[in-house]
């Protein structure tokens, strides 16, 4: 669940900038983008701990659910990575602007 809430933060910021006349783009953005961060770094080790506690279990759990969960964390972590790079490009255009 935490990882699939970090690949949607920021097209759910998108979207709700584009429907709200109150809110604007960059700024939904700077509250999405560490917002995903945080959210797929506890998705992470949230898997983790889920594959630690799988392995030491008795009774069989399904791997591809555990394989699901780690890869939406690590979609999430790059859904992070790339929004933080987008605003640091867009903030140094405007520095060298």
């Amino acid at each position: 669940m935490l990882g699939a809430l970090a690949v949607l933060a920021i097209p759910v910021a998108v979207l709700a900038a584009q429907a709200s006349a109150d809110l604007r783009l960059l700024e939904t953005l700077y509250v999405a983008v560490p917002a995903a961060g945080v959210l797929a770094l506890l998705a992470l080790l949230a898997s983790r701990r889920a594959r630690s506690n799988a392995t030491r279990s008795l009774s069989p759990r399904p791997r591809w659910l555990l394989r699901f969960a780690r890869i939406l964390a690590w979609a999430g972590v790059y859904a992070a990575i790339t929004g933080a790079l987008t605003l640091a490009v867009y903030g140094v255009l405007r520095w060298a602007q």
